[in-house]
């Protein structure tokens, strides 16, 4: 069974005190750093920009993994590329031309990755699934952190594992949103490789500890 892998969201961190976040995940137990770009209109938030994540990428020491919550992504995939993105993934319900969208994220050099609101049907990847690095699964409706986790999520998991296996490919599964200690074994038994934590491990007492732990349960 290969490793499978903690994303602290860095939504749910201390903004204040940003470096001092970066640093804890850097000497935790994590694996990716994950990154959320809101701009307000696909999604009713906004989070940070260009400038920020500059800021971050220059501190971070693990993978970085890059959440598009944003209108026509398409402009901005270069610019991701080289503020230090390792994956990048868009929304599939904001990609007019999504098979067009991942090509231009590989020719940047990054990994491609897609996510599905929660009332999207995973069936509609299947012809670009093989393209895909990883489905991003979201468990929660996309904005704001601290939401609870949906529970067909399970169901969404088995459904894109089935069409993963059916195709042969080696896309990853990742899951953002309402990931806890409670459900974190829950979702990769059922065929999660990836899980998003935010307000779970930053808003925990210890959040390196919590990071050990969740890391710990899902590779047991």
């Amino acid at each position: 069974m290969s490793d499978k892998k903690i994303a602290p969201s860095l939504l749910a961190a201390d903004f204040a005190n940003l470096q001092s976040d970066i640093e804890m995940v850097n000497e935790s137990q994590a694996d990716w750093f994950h990154i959320d770009i809101m701009d307000g209109v696909f999604v009713p938030n906004i989070s940070y920009g260009m400038p920020v994540l500059k800021a971050i990428t220059k501190h971070t020491k693990k993978f970085v993994d890059v959440h598009l919550m944003i209108v026509d992504p398409d402009r901005y995939i270069q610019t991701f590329a080289d503020l230090g993105s390792n994956m990048l993934t868009v929304h599939y319900e904001a990609c007019t031309h999504l098979h067009r969208s991942l090509q231009s994220i590989k020719n940047a050099g990054m990994k491609a990755g897609v996510a599905l609101n929660p009332h999207t049907n995973v069936n509609l990847l299947k012809d670009v699934i093989q393209d895909i690095d990883m489905v991003c699964l979201m468990s929660v409706n996309p904005g704001f952190g601290g939401q609870h986790f949906i529970e067909n999520t399970y169901d969404k998991i088995t459904e894109l594992k089935a069409l993963i296996d059916a195709k042969q490919t080696s896309t990853l599964i990742e899951v953002d949103g309402g990931v806890t200690d409670k459900n974190a074994e829950k979702l990769v038994k059922t065929g999660a490789d990836v899980l998003v934590a935010g307000s779970f491990v930053f808003k925990s007492e210890n959040p390196k500890n919590t990071i050990s732990e969740l890391k710990n349960s899902i590779n047991r």
